[in-house]
């Protein structure tokens, strides 16, 4: 399994090219509870578990 280890310093930012694939768009939708800075997805499919997933970190208090 890869791991990213990240050592203090300096805060993580940048734009990250991913493809339109479900199961990418599934794994970071939940990225910014572990962040006070804003996540925002381009180009993600438009399937039921995408919506499921938008309603589930709404009922977390997430701005879906």
């Amino acid at each position: 399994m890869d791991q990213i280890l990240v050592r203090g310093g300096r805060p993580l930012s940048g734009t990250i090219p991913i493809a339109g694939a479900k199961n990418a768009c599934l794994t970071l939708m939940p990225a910014p509870l572990l962040s006070e800075e804003p996540l925002t997805l381009t180009n993600a499919p438009r399937l039921s578990d995408i919506a499921t997933m938008t309603q589930l970190l709404a009922s977390l208090g997430a701005e879906v």
